[in-house]
């Protein structure tokens, strides 16, 4: 195997470690389960080792700024700033939001997609993924982008509006604004569905092109 270039080493090890992270989380998220027989405590658990990696995560949108990978800025962009505001500034910010069953819902369905996702990119930095590995990146999403994002983030967002409206979360920030952070949220979750049915839909392409491509190197 020929030596690998800088930029290749180094997204090997973003990737490698942000595999290893999220296998931490999973792993926290489903000894939690075990052990407890309970949902309850995910957050406790797993909750700011997911906040760090998924903060993280914006130096994938710095990577397609640069052309270091070829996915762009938008689409990297989309999902990081939802996921982002998700865990930063509701689910750490309210207790009540932290036992919910939803949230239990999508971090474990973020930890297990981001293990497939962020495996497979490493392997791909090798020359030299696994074919079921493959499979899996442009598959597995299919059930488990779906579930972490309406039963998982969009029901615990609706969830937490009469929180936020309680008590007045955010009040000082949006003082100088004509609307509450409760109105943002609502008009959030309105737009939220059409912003993933984007990137789900993206998926789909690469799924196409990814899955057809290594079907037609097998022939």
């Amino acid at each position: 195997m020929a030596p690998l270039g800088i930029s290749t080493l180094y997204l090997l090890s973003y990737n490698s470690l942000q595999a290893i992270g999220w296998t931490v989380s999973l792993t926290k998220i489903v000894f939690n389960l075990v052990s407890t027989a309970s949902i309850n405590g995910t957050y406790a658990s797993a909750g700011q080792l997911i906040i760090f990696l998924q903060c993280a995560a914006f130096l994938e949108v710095i990577h397609g700024a640069i052309g270091l990978v070829p996915s762009g800025v938008l689409l990297p962009l989309m999902q990081w700033g939802g996921r982002t505001h998700f865990v930063l500034a509701l689910v750490a910010k309210l207790d009540e939001v932290q036992e919910l069953t939803s949230i239990f819902i999508t971090f474990l369905a973020w930890s297990i997609s981001e293990v497939i996702r962020y495996s497979h990119y490493a392997f791909s930095c090798l020359g030299n993924c696994p074919s079921w590995i493959t499979y899996l990146r442009y598959a597995a999403f299919t059930v488990l982008y779906p579930l972490g994002v309406g039963p998982g983030e969009i029901w615990a967002m609706y969830q937490a509006l009469p929180i936020i409206k309680k008590k007045n979360l955010y009040a000082d920030s949006f003082s100088s604004l004509p609307f509450s952070y409760y109105d943002f949220l609502r008009v959030v979750l309105i737009v939220y569905p059409f912003l993933w049915l984007k990137l789900y839909l993206h998926l789909f392409k690469q799924r196409r092109a990814k899955l057809y491509r290594q079907h037609d190197k097998k022939r």
